[in-house]
């Protein structure tokens, strides 16, 4: 299926445009970033790259498309001719999957003639827009966690396919599994799921619905345990397993009150290894505050799939640079001076000031190359063209998880902290 579509018309009208005055193959440079994080966020995490590379492999215009568009009257037949054999040939360097960025970070870096690279404006930016947010949400909660896994549950509180995306964002950012299959499908992502209340409400009795669950998945599942009476149900899940139940899952309820009770219970019955799992609407703050009791892992849904009340990361893609009128003049460097929403020219290098390991600034730089004492944050992803198989499928997934946790484990130890506060780094421009 292609992508082409899956933009806005202003990009395809500008290209007409320029198509006519001779400037749609002047060369450019553009630029994705955000001016600001959300209110009291401390850093954000990049997420996306794998699913827009993919989807600009897919980025045709076939016959049907064409048509649409000569239909509404959007392009011309000169138009429709470029369309028709469009494939980008430019080169994009970005930061790696899961990189922690900040305020003016040039995440995505597109270099191409106007006219193609232009008309990715609304590809790159609902992809990076949606994964970013998530994956930023996610790597908060992590952080809450403490150490403990959590799954993403929320497929039904998004969109179908933005479940799909989302899932693939959390577990970038270290969440452990999804309940989406789908995602485990496309993503390599482990999935997990055992029952809802409907299937206790389904049988005669909770100790026939357990049973059969059992019978099932064996004493290793994790049982529902608030369908009715939670003492009740576990006094019945721990006799059922004779004390080997692998978990229970607590859906409701004061959960801090509740948890620490049936901890206690599960231990009084013997049922020392058996784990519990909190569910119900859960975010960073309310994981936080349930550091102190014994929670095994978390189930997240609304919050994580939403952004955590954040559902976009605000950023633009933005010119920043073009060759003079000469195919090989000068490189012009250009940026908006609008009030509130000013940009910066000029094709960019960022690196992540280090001392002993730990960031302690993020460096972008209008001119010159990254220092020493600097790590390189700009890697090509596509160079003419071809886009780089490594970012891409369930092993890019692997690869951006991983350097998630190096990139946050270089971040000074207050960014984890989830109260309101500045960026954990400042941005220097230079």
């Amino acid at each position: 299926m292609t992508s082409a579509l899956l933009t806005d018309q202003y990009e395809l009208t500008m290209v007409d445009a320029a198509l006519k005055d001779g400037t749609a193959d002047r060369r450019c440079v553009f630029e994705v970033f955000a001016r600001r994080l959300p209110d009291g966020r401390r850093y954000g995490v990049a997420a996306g790259l794998g699913r827009f590379l993919t989807a600009l492999g897919d980025f045709r215009f076939g016959d049907d498309e064409i048509g649409f568009l000569r239909d509404r009257g959007v392009i011309d037949a000169g138009t429709a001719a470029w369309l028709a054999d469009y494939r980008f040939t430019g080169d994009i360097r970005a930061y790696r999957e899961g990189e922690v960025y900040f305020p003016n970070s040039p995440i995505l870096q597109v270099e191409g003639t106007f006219a193609e690279a232009v008309v990715l404006e609304t590809l790159a930016l609902s992809v990076f827009n949606a994964d970013s947010a998530i994956a930023s949400a996610a790597a908060r909660m992590v952080s809450a966690a403490d150490g403990r896994p959590l799954a993403e549950m929320g497929s039904r509180r998004t969109g179908e396919w933005n479940a799909v995306a989302a899932a693939r964002a959390a577990y970038i950012a270290g969440f452990g599994a999804t309940s989406n299959l789908e995602a485990g499908r496309t993503w390599g992502i482990p999935t997990m799921g055992t029952a809802a209340h409907a299937f206790t409400l389904l049988h005669d009795s909770e100790e026939a619905a357990f049973r059969s669950q059992l019978d099932a998945l064996g004493n290793g599942t994790t049982l529902l345990v608030d369908t009715y009476d939670i003492e009740q149900a576990v006094d019945t899940a721990v006799r059922l397993t004779d004390g080997k139940l692998g978990g229970v899952r607590i859906d409701s309820g004061d959960l801090p009150s509740v948890v620490a009770a049936v901890r206690a219970q599960l231990d009084r019955l013997g049922a020392t290894d058996t784990k519990i799992t909190v569910t119900n609407d859960l975010d960073e703050y309310t994981i936080a505050a349930l550091r102190a009791a014994p929670v095994d892992s978390y189930g997240v849904g609304t919050s994580v799939v939403s952004g955590s009340g954040h559902p976009a990361a605000g950023m633009v893609f933005k010119l920043v640079a073009h060759r003079g009128a000469d195919a090989d003049g000068e490189w012009v460097s250009v940026a908006k001076k609008s009030a509130d929403k000013a940009s910066i020219g000029g094709r960019k290098e960022a690196g992540r000031r280090l001392r002993n390991g730990v960031a302690t600034a993020e460096v972008v730089l209008t001119a010159g190359q990254v220092g020493p004492d600097e790590r390189p944050l700009l890697v090509p992803v596509v160079t003419g063209g071809e886009v780089d198989p490594a970012f891409l499928g369930a092993a890019g997934v692997e690869a951006a998880r991983a350097h998630h946790a190096r990139a946050k484990a270089e971040l000074p130890a207050d960014a984890a902290r989830i109260g309101r506060g500045d960026p954990a780094i400042p941005t220097l421009v230079i």
